[in-house]
């Protein structure tokens, strides 16, 4: 299997293309060089014998001659024992066996002694025929009986314008092709020793070109495992340097944008994490892909995780209406949550928005979750507000108009009735200036106008005082009132006039709603934070227990009709947790039908100097 791969690698394929290229090239150099080679060889090889067969052609024709003269006289032919001296030496020159034929076909002389029994006898080789009929630079290539080359070359002898004979010379061309041959086995050996080099070139050659690739490729791994860290070293200024400085240009400007991007997430993230409001992103199938932590405290969903599920069942909204509330011109819904309580819910605005990408269209959701729980509270509460104003306002405006028109109808003439109508409107109005100036007064604690004045208040005295202011009500009822106040307690700051309102406006609820004979307790203490904590208790009607959560609320009345008698309006336990919220204090209030009511308020006292509180 490592061998597959190495075929496979770049490094390979240029080395096998290189050795390839280098060997192709070397093969064609060798046949050329072969070819030229041996076709120079055989030349010089038969111009060599084709110069031996012109000599003997230039000086036998003498030879040729006598023995054509001793021919014709009739005397018996004789070997010519000096052209057989002169063909011998010869062919102890050229080692080639030569024949010298007359004009009658017979052969003259020899080189090769062991074939002189062929003097004197006729040749019949196609060679000298032709050679004799005068055609020259004959010449052919023929094969031996032990299977060995040989050079055929025939040349005629003339005399003038007349053959007289013919020069055959037979040469071996075994030598030529052993030398040949040797050469060969020079220039493979050289062919392999120069591939052997070539290989080792192609290695290095291919390992300067694959290793800055192989860095780029383990430094593409690292940055897709995240390690932006690492550079591509540049080894010079060509294309594999140049790509080695864009790739790094690369990675620092990935690794930039990355960074942004991180950045941009985690701003992201922490923008939807301390978010007011709740935010719900789905995919295109509907699919919750990002929710916010608020958006799982409006849901009531804890730390469940709401990924991959459906919006439609996570706010109860029905597919199809999501479809239209993201679609439409109307992309807000209401939803109403279970607060864990039971009959407690929680309101919640749902404003959708579609996902646009460009060249797609809509590709998933944003819902936007807004608990407008307390705003609706609110509104609930002006509207509750503003009825009970006008109804207050209107009580005494109904009561003041109908006894003006009785005193314009006669009633003015009557003096005691028409003084006793001019008292009811007295009453009426004085009501409602009261009212009034409460309003205004819980106006100026909402706004802050109202400033705490502290002052060394003894806080003996000042209770005493509001029991003094009490008296006259508290005889009428015959309701016995305690003081009780805690050793280490005397003068602390705070606002005398302020406090004054609180604990008027408490001992007179205490008035009003104990019957007679009942008892009022106010006690002054010290709570574990060293604050100063004033309570006022009776033992009257007490509030129910339905009402408790809301006694405090402005012009809330636990029995509208009988407070309303009572002069009341409606405004003083406000009144009271504003003053003692503007001192940083807070105010509580037990109470259990029919066995009484306790209001306590606390306030961060601080010390006179010279005084314990």
């Amino acid at each position: 299997m490592k061998g597959m791969r190495f075929f496979q690698t770049v490094q390979s394929k240029i080395i096998i293309i290189y050795v390839l290229l280098i060997l192709m090239a070397m093969q064609l150099i060798g046949v050329y060089f072969v070819r030229t080679m041996e076709k120079s060889f055989i030349d010089n090889f038969t111009n060599n014998l084709n110069s031996q067969a012109s000599v003997l052609a230039t000086f036998t024709p003498q030879f040729l001659t006598e023995s054509s003269e001793s021919n014709s006289s009739g005397e018996p032919k004789k070997p010519n024992a000096e052209l057989n001296e002169i063909v011998k030496q010869l062919f102890n020159i050229s080692e080639a066996e030569i024949q010298i034929i007359d004009a009658n076909g017979i052969v003259q002389a020899t080189s090769d002694p062991s074939k002189a029994s062929l003097i004197g006898q006729k040749t019949t080789q196609a060679e000298v025929v032709s050679a004799l009929q005068g055609i020259k630079d004959i010449e052919s290539d023929v094969i031996d009986s032990d299977g060995h080359p040989r050079k055929v070359i025939a040349q005629p002898v003339s005399e003038g314008a007349k053959v007289i004979g013919a020069v055959y010379i037979v040469a071996s061309m075994e030598s030529l092709y052993g030398t040949m041959n040797r050469i060969n086995k020079i220039f493979l050996s050289g062919t392999g020793i120069a591939l052997a080099f070539t290989v080792f070139l192609g290695v290095v050659l291919a390992h300067t070109i694959t290793n800055p690739i192989k860095e780029i490729t383990r430094q593409a791994s690292a940055m897709a495992d995240g390690h932006f860290n690492q550079q591509v070293s540049v080894k010079g200024p060509d294309e594999i340097g140049q790509l080695g400085n864009a790739f790094n240009h690369m990675t620092n400007r990935l690794k930039e944008a990355l960074a942004l991007n991180e950045e941009e997430r985690e701003k992201l993230a922490s923008v939807l994490a301390n978010m007011n409001d709740g935010v719900i992103a789905t995919n295109d199938q509907g699919k919750i892909i990002v929710v916010n932590r608020k958006a799982k405290q409006m849901l009531q969903n804890g730390d469940e995780d709401l990924t991959d599920r459906s919006i439609s069942d996570v706010l109860g909204i029905a597919e199809e209406n999501i479809g239209q509330y993201v679609q439409g011109e109307h992309q807000t819904a209401t939803i109403q949550v279970a607060n864990g309580e039971e009959g407690d819910f929680v309101k919640l605005r749902v404003v959708f928005s579609p996902i646009h990408r460009r060249g797609i269209g809509i590709t998933g959701t944003i819902a936007m979750l807004q608990d407008i729980t307390e705003q609706e509270q609110l509104e609930d509460a002006r509207r509750e507000f503003v009825a009970n104003v006008s109804h207050e306002l209107r009580t005494p405006l109904t009561t003041m108009k109908s006894y003006l028109e009785a005193l314009d109808d006669g009633a003015i003439e009557d003096p005691s009735l028409a003084h006793r109508f001019v008292g009811v409107m007295r009453n009426e109005t004085e009501r409602m200036i009261r009212l009034v100036g409460d309003l205004l007064h819980l106006s100026r604690l909402d706004s802050r106008i109202s400033l705490v004045s502290k002052e060394p208040t003894n806080v003996l005295d000042m209770l005493e005082e509001v029991a003094d202011r009490f008296s006259f009500q508290l005889d009428q009822k015959d309701i016995s009132i305690q003081i009780s106040v805690a050793p280490g307690i005397r003068e602390v700051l705070l606002d005398r006039d302020q406090i004054d309102q609180v604990l008027d406006n408490l001992v007179s609820n205490a008035i009003k709603y104990t019957p007679e004979g009942g008892a009022i307790a106010i006690r002054a203490s010290r709570t574990d934070k060293d604050w100063l904590e004033i309570s006022v208790q009776d033992n009257g009607i007490g509030i129910p227990k339905k009402d408790l959560s809301r006694i405090f609320d402005r012009f809330y009345r636990v029995d509208k009709a009988r407070s309303r008698n009572m002069g009341g309006t409606g405004l003083g336990l406000s009144i009271a947790r504003e003053i003692v919220k503007a001192h940083g204090g807070t105010i509580s209030l037990d109470s259990e039908l029919n066995h009484g009511t306790r209001v306590t308020f606390a306030l961060p006292a601080q010390q006179v100097e010279g005084e314990a509180v």
